[in-house]
């Protein structure tokens, strides 16, 4: 059993099918607690990681919820922490957590080895392209055969023919599949795009030729701030796919084992990030029936804030992936965002733009934000409540919510700004409110 210091508390590992550890399984099931809040990590580093950010994250719990009166006959609260294969750059901090430490911010755009060792992890197999992504990075040639090469090296580390890409759709419509412009548009120019949103991000990035072309004798070092961006986007988006499987083929079907044999237990489902999206569409795995899922809480959720929509709004076609899905909560979806989270005001909505159609960042719109960026959209009735709101009132028995949590997640630098910052007593409270645990 892995010991956080507060208990109990198990972990239940996923691979990259959502295949689950058995014996955590097992571990798992045994539990003999009223309520368990389950939490998924978006990016990290490693499962030690992992469990070092679950260690950080769980500890107001106990204090809460012993001040909030409510007895240990009343309530008996476990804690899971879910594991599954995803990576972190290590320049993106999670604030005030020790064990997030950052690459030095003078090493430019190249990989440092932390991050190169997450690649090889998460993409087995490709040790050799990963190890030339990085000299490349490292050595910043001015040249376009290299650029072009990076962009060829990156795309082979996404490549799947299993016809899992479904898995990576946030909307369902008439139009492109999922199939990423991020894998298939010409590369210098999807470098240009994340270089200009690097600078929008306020992350300094080395000048080059204003204008939407460049002439014959322009530099094109420049680009390769904006080329380890698409590295970045494009390892989001094979994370984005891997966590709709892992969420919908592995923990889905979990949630449902634990309604039959543990049919009692209070299920409370937590995301930060892609680890949102995996949560979420564990309700599409949920088996029909199972009523256990008695909330789920959204920390900065990097997906789509119409995957809940049952139409999509402005005229455009289709339905979100997860349409009405949040009535098989027996309780609220809730969704935290904040205006400082840079990664999903300026970063995300870029690149999932690119994964339908190159137009250009200028004209990004609404249908490209994040629910982590603006809360839950589309979807009636909606609360909107602010973070002080919740703290003096509580959160509604069930439906969705969208909280403007900009008052505690705030810190971080660029490129991701506040994405990462979510270890706060403030959120715990809005967890324990959201699954009415006890009378916070």
């Amino acid at each position: 059993m892995v010991d956080i210091g507060i208990e109990p508390y198990r972990e239940i590992t996923f691979d990259a099918d959502g295949d689950a550890d058995p014996a955590e399984r097992a571990a798992l099931t045994s539990l003999d607690v009223t309520d368990l809040v389950m939490f998924s990590h978006g990016w990290n580093n490693t499962p030690s990681v992992a469990t070092a950010l679950y260690a950080h994250f769980f500890q107001p719990f106990p204090g809460l919820l012993a001040a909030s009166g409510a007895s240990a006959a009343q309530v008996r609260l476990g804690y899971a922490g879910i594991v599954w294969p995803s990576i972190r750059f290590t320049d993106e901090q999670i604030p005030n957590f020790p064990h997030a430490v950052a690459a030095d911010p003078g090493q430019g755009p190249s990989l440092d080895p932390a991050t190169v060792q997450a690649l090889k992890r998460t993409f087995p197999g490709h040790d050799e392209s990963v190890d030339q992504l990085a000299a490349l990075l490292a050595q910043q040639p001015d040249s376009e055969d290299a650029l072009r090469h990076f962009g060829e090296l990156t795309r082979e580390l996404v490549a799947h023919g299993d016809g899992s890409a479904s898995f990576a759709a946030d909307t369902l419509d008439d139009g492109p599949d999922g199939a990423a412009a991020l894998l298939t548009q010409d590369t210098l120019g999807l470098y240009r795009e994340f270089t200009l949103a690097l600078s929008d991000t306020g992350m300094a990035v080395e000048p080059g030729p204003a204008g939407p072309s460049f002439s014959i004798g322009d530099s094109l070092k420049h680009l390769w701030d904006g080329a380890k961006e698409v590295l970045r986007q494009t390892t989001y988006y094979e994370m984005k796919r891997r966590s709709g499987k892992v969420g919908q083929l592995g923990l889905g079907p979990l949630l449902g084992e634990l309604a039959r044999t543990r049919p009692s237990m209070r299920i409370h489902l937590v995301g930060h990030s892609q680890g949102g999206r995996l949560v979420a569409f564990a309700l599409k795995g949920l088996p029909d029936g199972a009523r256990n899922v008695k909330s789920v809480t959204l920390l900065e959720g990097a997906f789509s804030h119409y995957a809940f929509a049952e139409q999509l709004p402005d005229g455009l076609g289709g339905a979100g992936a997860l349409a009405a899905l949040q009535r098989r909560v027996d309780g609220p979806v809730v969704s935290c965002y904040s205006r400082f989270d840079t990664a999903l005001g300026v970063l995300y909505p870029l690149a999932s733009k690119l994964a339908c159609d190159y137009q250009g960042l200028l004209e990004l719109d609404r249908r490209w934000w994040a629910i982590g960026h603006d809360g839950i959209q589309s979807v009636s009735p909606c609360a909107e409540l602010t973070l002080a709101e919740v703290l003096r009132d509580g959160i509604p028995d069930s439906g969705c919510v969208s909280v403007n949590a900009e008052a505690v997640v705030r810190a971080g630098g660029p490129p991701s700004g506040a994405h990462s910052d979510i270890c706060h007593p403030e959120l715990a409270r809005v967890i324990l409110a959201a699954g009415h645990i006890g009378c916070v």
